[in-house]
């Protein structure tokens, strides 16, 4: 079993880049782009990225949510997924191409207040 994953390097200096322009670090970040991703149909399992970029450990990354990320990654997949299979397969997949969807937010809204506002905007209009 791996507690450890190891993003892109695009993803990497989006999330260096995104952290200079938000203040916010770059396990937060990884969380939002994990969940932007997580709100496409499109499947995860084609997506392909290298592993040249940012380390991150299962417990930084996930932390007492793990299990919520796993169960909803599963739903999403349509079927039960192995633990070697959710963490650092699918999880990610699932950042390096959140990680594009995080930065086009920021670049859309312009600066960090409506960025944060876009994404509380973006959350309810999926809970809709």
């Amino acid at each position: 079993m791996q507690f450890r994953l190891k993003t892109s390097k695009e993803t990497m200096e989006i999330l260096k880049q995104m952290q200079t322009n938000t203040n916010l670090t770059p396990n937060i970040l990884a969380r939002l782009a994990i969940s932007l991703s997580l709100l496409l149909d499109e499947p995860i399992e084609q997506f392909e990225s290298d592993t040249n970029g940012l380390e991150f450990n299962r417990n930084t990354l996930t932390g007492t949510q793990d299990f919520a990320y796993k169960a909803i990654i599963a739903q999403q997949l349509g079927r039960a997924i192995t633990d070697e299979e959710y963490f650092p397969t699918l999880i990610k997949k699932h950042l390096d191409r959140g990680a594009k969807l995080l930065e086009n937010e920021y670049k859309y809204a312009g600066n960090y207040e409506k960025f944060i506002k876009s994404l509380a905007n973006f959350e309810m209009e999926m809970v809709r």
